[in-house]
């Protein structure tokens, strides 16, 4: 469902939950944020999310690996630890045993990895396969993330380099190397676990992750309506090998026009921003990294805590004062 679609169905559903008569609820429908918050007590919050989707690689294993990445990444976004996750699966009645297994595989593994335990689940039917899981975390009431807590003067940081979405669909085509494909199931399939400890560890006011919205999307959710914008630099963007080449062909997801047609009404582009890039930005991506608002003094000690847990970050932007994304050269 595109993010048009899905906004006009949530608002239906948000005043059958008023804030006042769930108060434990945290994070819940009345936001865009990445997962739901429910406070237990004082010490504990829960965190709950779920995601899934069809396959974007011909390799089970792979498959399997970056779905559940893609559904524990939400966790992290909002700054908690994993807890448990149950396997959400649709399968074809013809469906080789030694496949589903290998699917199912590929997101155990990714479960233990990011220290959860693996708990159950529930398996369909379906005309086309798809996998993810139902997840639940842990977070301190008074410090999980969201979206919307950046200030004016804060550094905007991404964690993985963009372009899994173009890169995937090249590989539909034919078109991608193997190395450029490789590059991005290996970037699909990487935990965030360890960037959102560092981001945690302190300074960070403001986090989400960068997936089927593109980055302009996720941005777009970043923002204070008439109290915050962003600037972002089209030449700091990180890419994927192949990433750009594959754009300047044209090779886009369907999902990036979808989400052009949503944000792009508050994406103000530089005019030496080729066209080739300004789609990159719409592009849906997959098990994306972190995208987060930094106090700019506080930039180098996570630079220093992300590289000492063996991970990269790019500074792409600030958060300024007014309203929608600028995107300068």
């Amino acid at each position: 469902m595109g993010p048009a679609a899905l906004a006009q169905v949530l608002r239906r559903l948000e005043a059958m939950f008023p804030a006042e008569r769930f108060p434990k609820v945290l994070l819940g429908l009345d936001g865009a944020d990445d997962a739901a918050v429910w406070r237990v007590d004082d010490e504990t919050a829960l965190i709950a999310t779920t995601d899934f989707f069809t396959p974007i690689v011909d390799d089970p294993y792979a498959y399997g690996a970056i779905a559940a990445a893609n559904a524990l990444s939400d966790v992290y976004a909002v700054g908690g630890a994993v807890l448990f996750a149950l396997n959400l699966c649709g399968f074809q009645e013809d469906l080789p045993p030694e496949e589903r297994g290998e699917i199912l595989r590929g997101g155990a593994e990714k479960i233990l990895e990011a220290g959860g335990a693996l708990v159950g689940g529930h398996t369909i039917i379906a005309a086309e396969p798809f996998y993810g899981l139902a997840v639940v975390g842990r977070v301190r009431p008074d410090r999980f993330l969201t979206r919307q807590g950046g200030r004016p003067g804060d550094a905007l940081i991404l964690t993985k380099p963009l372009g899994t979405g173009i890169i995937a669909t090249a590989a539909k085509g034919g078109a991608a190397s193997a190395a450029s494909l490789d590059g991005a199931v290996q970037g699909m399939m990487g935990l965030n676990r360890r960037a959102a400890e560092a981001c945690c560890a302190g300074g960070v006011r403001a986090c989400t992750d960068v997936t089927g919205f593109g980055l302009a999307g996720h941005a777009c959710e970043m923002l204070r309506p008439g109290a915050t914008g962003i600037r972002l630099a089209a030449s700091a963007l990180p890419l994927l090998e192949g990433a750009r080449a594959y754009a300047e062909d044209f090779l886009f997801p369907e999902g990036a026009g979808r989400n052009e047609d949503c944000y792009g009404g508050r994406v103000r582009f530089d005019p030496a921003v080729p066209e080739s890039v300004r789609m990159l930005l719409f592009s849906p991506e997959t098990s994306g990294g972190l995208l987060a608002a930094v106090p700019p003094g506080e930039v180098d000690a996570l630079r220093a805590r992300a590289q000492a847990a063996g991970e990269s970050l790019w500074r792409i932007g600030e958060v300024l004062a007014g309203d929608g994304i600028e995107v300068a050269p």
